[in-house]
């Protein structure tokens, strides 16, 4: 019963995506060929990640090692319309493998070995066609791509990638090809997407979206943004409406997705405050069983005449007892928006039934190198005496890029759970509520 909770503990939101998407991103680009008007592009990206967990969260004893990698590539280029605006486009395939033990939720199993395509999508900007709406006022895709608003805390991209681990009612059914952490896929299955008014002043987005990741029940959705952005920041509102959803995957948070409303109010920037920075997203999603709401506040200074410049950032996160995480996924960095390198890939919560406190610091003590330390303190907000996640935990982390062509982030958390399995299964760490250390090593290589 533990790991079938497990899973639909996972289903209510995103699941960590690659760290190579937030550090390399995009990848690693040989130029094929170039003139004034033409340019074409070979993409490509490998990643390689090495786990271990002194604990697992799958109802299974023990710890677990594994490694899981994958290799993105294809092309990507834009064609100049002789002055009607400019073609772009691209076109990849992602191959993902998961070895060892599986991963310590018990989402992979370490037999995943899969190739599928990732983007495919074609699109227009209309350059300077339109002067009201500025330098390519007029953009618009639509094929298989990823598709981000805001700072990614309603949609991100669909970076879920279980594998042949998860039990239960749908078994290894919902294998999106593994390596769960990495998380090879972004792209939504089909899309289209018009944006208007290019980046700064007043703009805004309508898109429709459809899901193919069973883990998300194939959601489709539409969305709206409208921003307004100045040299302080923006300030933008979003609505989505779910258009449809297939039962037979949705556990019972996303069956709700077909006809929910969801609005939302964000800001982000320095507020006109030298080396400061300041966000927030205040969110409510109207469904069946009532309204759920979802909001983050954080604030965040730069001491840029200091040695190694640190910075340092606090956040408070809090979300309602039947919050819909939607397509979250990784932001900005670590932490955003998977809380807690152990919580939010394997442990839980998992961005619903949650307030978090998080405090951040990072510093760079040479070029190409980042030193960081994330803290988080995670308390259950709801039916305490039925599931609890209450923990804190503590990842230090460095990001070192060593050339063009090479990355290396390692990371070691410590994740100390209030109760565990053992306590009538109300937590999900197997063993005890003592301090698990993960570990891990990425090494990105974009080509």
């Amino acid at each position: 019963m533990e790991h079938r909770n497990r899973v639909i503990g996972l289903c209510s939101g995103g699941l960590a995506l690659s760290l190579a998407f937030g550090l390399a991103a995009p990848a690693g680009a040989v130029e094929l060929y170039s003139d004034e008007d033409t340019h074409l592009n070979a993409d490509v990206l490998a990643v390689l990640g090495m786990m271990n967990s002194r604990k697992n969260y799958d109802g299974t004893r023990g710890g677990s090692t594994w490694r899981e990698g994958f290799i993105k590539y294809g092309l990507s280029g834009d064609q100049g319309l002789a002055g009607a605006g400019t073609a772009y486009g691209a076109f990849s395939l992602v191959s993902s493998a998961t070895w060892g033990d599986g991963d310590a939720g018990g989402n992979t199993d370490g037999s995943e070995r899969t190739t599928k395509i990732e983007e495919a999508y074609l699109g227009w900007r209309s350059g300077d066609l339109f002067p009201a709406l500025g330098q390519d006022g007029v953009d618009f895709s639509a094929g298989r791509q990823v598709i981000k608003l805001g700072r990614g805390f309603l949609i991100n991209d669909d970076g879920t990638n279980l594998g042949n681990g998860p039990q239960g009612p749908n078994g290894g059914s919902l294998n999106r090809g593994g390596a769960y952490y990495a998380a090879a896929r972004h792209a939504f299955d089909r899309t289209a997407v018009l944006r208007l008014g290019g980046q700064e002043g007043v703009h805004g987005s309508v898109l429709w979206l459809k899901s193919d990741n069973r883990v998300q029940a194939e959601t489709e959705l539409a969305a709206g943004t409208l921003d307004y952005t100045t040299d302080a920041g923006t300030l933008g509102l979003t609505w989505i409406h779910g258009l449809d959803v297939n039962k037979r995957w949705a556990n019972p948070i996303q069956a709700q997705r077909d006809n929910m409303n969801l609005y939302s109010i964000r800001g982000e920037g320095s507020a006109g405050i030298d080396n400061a920075n300041f966000a927030f997203e205040y969110a409510w999603q109207d469904v069946d069983t009532g309204v759920e709401k979802g909001w983050y506040a954080e604030a965040g200074y730069t001491f840029a005449d200091a040695p190694w410049a640190p910075s340092l950032t606090y956040r408070y996160t809090r979300f309602s007892g039947g919050w819909d995480s939607l397509f979250t996924g990784l932001s900005t960095g670590y932490g955003t928006w998977f809380q807690g390198e152990v919580a939010a890939n394997y442990a839980g919560p998992f961005n619903t039934n949650t307030g978090i406190h998080h405090v951040g610091l990072k510093a760079t003590p040479m070029e190409g190198l980042t030193l960081g330390a994330l803290y988080f303190d995670f308390s259950t907000l709801h039916d305490r005496d039925t599931i609890n996640r209450d923990a804190r935990e503590l990842d230090l982390y460095a990001e070192w890029a060593v050339n063009d062509h090479l990355t290396l982030s390692p990371l070691v958390g410590l994740y100390q759970p209030k109760k565990s399995s053992d306590n009538g299964g109300i937590g999900s760490q197997v063993g005890g509520n003592g301090t698990n250390v993960y570990s891990q090593l990425m090494v990105i290589v974009p080509f």
